[in-house]
């Protein structure tokens, strides 16, 4: 799902280069009150989770990438907040370091794959599991937002590309859209199960989180 430089027009860029520099100036303000020394180390470790995931990806036409996000995996265990300064050190780290992803595109990289996910798969989970559900609900609540949250921003990456007149609407929809709801299907089961494994082996993060539903 990464756009690399040169996929986008001019004011498509810099239009999602402002959105997402006015979103991340806001989570890192909100995220500076939330740090302790325990969230940084969790920050670190998952951060480094989520790069490693983004590294497994494959070529799609129209010069984009498709691959696991994490972003709803990040919302959930940390808040969309810290989670989004997150997902731009990553994205920052792979455009400068191996080249997957511009550096003029990384506004709109981080609204596909990180602000669609942080924020909206955070919300959506958080009414889902407001007050005291069981944990089969729970489960479904976060497969659903991966699943949303993967389309959502694969479908925004079609409409950028046609958006900039480098690909016809329908075939880019059809094949981000339908190679991504693999993707979708397959990150849904792989954070439930990873949810599944740090909540029960660090009961504390399961409780920060039942705390805040």
């Amino acid at each position: 799902m990464h756009l690399p430089d040169g996929s986008l027009s001019v004011p498509i860029w810099v239009a999602g280069d402002v959105l997402a520099g006015c979103a991340l100036a806001l989570s890192a303000r909100r995220a500076t009150g939330q740090l302790d020394d325990h969230r940084v180390v969790l920050m670190g470790v998952m951060g480094a989770f989520v790069f490693a995931a983004q590294m497994i990806n494959f070529p799609l036409p129209g010069g984009t990438s498709g691959h696991m996000l994490g972003a709803v995996l990040l919302g959930v265990l940390l808040g969309p907040a810290l989670s989004t300064v997150i997902m731009f050190c990553v994205l920052l780290v792979q455009s400068l370091l191996f080249q997957d992803g511009g550096l003029t595109v990384l506004g709109p990289n981080l609204i596909n794959m990180g602000l669609v996910g942080c924020w909206g798969g955070w919300a959506l989970v958080h009414l889902a599991t407001r007050g005291k559900v069981s944990a089969w609900r729970r489960d479904v609540a976060v497969f659903a937002a991966c699943l949303l949250a993967v389309e959502a921003g694969a479908l925004l990456t079609g409409l950028s590309l046609w958006a900039s007149g480098n690909a016809p609407l329908g075939p880019v929809l059809m094949t981000m859209g339908g190679v991504h709801a693999l993707v979708g299907v397959v990150e849904g089961l792989v954070t439930v199960a990873t949810l599944r494994f740090l909540w029960a082996a660090r009961p504390d993060l399961r409780a920060a989180w039942e705390g805040l539903s």
